[in-house]
């Protein structure tokens, strides 16, 4: 009996101390995770990184030195993914996964894009391995940034800027789907003689040549044709007016914004409303 209780016991300690080993301690991450997506053109950016906290420290020219090669954030070496070519910085890059690295100045960082996406940090950087790098001017914020932070602005049809940004400094990078005019012509060249009577197709080409400085003429034919196989839908009428006002044809403009004001107010929809009452104003 006593020789059964000490094997009880004994096999009791090896289970204490077995998942004593699996046991695991889930505590904050000193510089959190953050990973963001932008879709710029037709390319998906996609920048992961980690983000130190200022916590009392000076920053640059301190904890991140001047002239000296960063990760550009914590932990792992920053990742940044173009889902296809792209340029940055005024260079052309293919699609795929690239690190991001920076060498910070007083007035001018250079941006270092490497084709090693899976490194740890700056130990493991081979300037061998660059794809591109560039310098761009850094600007003082008013702003104190308290966590380094990577964000895209000033968003338009085909390039945005990244801005990185800690304590009180501030780096824009400007970001170009450099190819998507041409994929985009090659599109609507090949779909829309098939076009027939699918309207949507017909307001994506217009609205295309219209925003991006296209033949107005081929642009109004193509709204016209969405206007005729379906004059319901507000936004197709409100682009009719545009188009229509930039080839001087006020009577048509004005009536196109006439009907489609009336239809976003069936539809509920106060800045369609606000935009027709505006552009037939500027008709006058």
């Amino acid at each position: 009996m006593q020789k059964i209780s000490i094997i009880l016991a004994s096999l009791c300690l090896t289970l204490v101390v077995h998942q004593s080993a699996l046991a695991q301690l889930s505590t904050p991450a000193p510089s959190p995770f953050s990973k963001i997506e932008q879709m710029i053109g037709l390319t998906n950016v996609t920048v992961a990184y980690s983000r130190p906290s200022m916590k009392g420290r000076d920053i640059m020219g301190e904890l991140v030195p001047y002239g000296k090669l960063w990760r550009t954030g914590a932990n792992r070496a920053t990742k940044i993914s173009f889902s296809e070519p792209m340029s940055i910085g005024g260079n052309q890059l293919e699609a795929g996964d690239y690190a991001l690295f920076t060498i910070p100045g007083r007035r001018e960082w250079t941006i270092i894009i490497s084709h090693n996406a899976d490194q740890n940090g700056s130990a493991e950087y081979d300037q061998d391995e660059d794809a591109v790098r560039f310098t761009v001017q850094s600007q003082k914020t008013k702003a104190t940034y308290e966590t380094f932070t990577i964000m895209f602005s000033d968003l338009d049809n085909h390039s945005a800027m990244m801005n990185i940004m800690w304590e009180n400094t501030q780096v824009r990078i400007p970001v170009q789907d450099y190819d998507m005019d041409d994929v985009v012509m090659a599109q609507i060249s090949k779909e829309m003689p098939g076009a027939g009577d699918n309207d949507n197709m017909y307001y994506a080409a217009a609205s295309y040549y219209f925003n991006n400085g296209k033949d107005l003429r081929q642009a109004a034919t193509w709204i016209d044709k969405a206007a005729e196989i379906n004059d319901q839908k507000y936004w197709v009428l409100h682009l009719q007016a545009k188009i229509h006002a930039s080839l001087n044809n006020s009577e048509k403009a004005r009536e196109a914004a006439q009907k489609s004001m009336q239809l976003a107010k069936d539809a509920g929809n106060p800045d369609y409303v606000k935009l027709n009452k505006e552009l037939i104003s500027s008709l006058d």
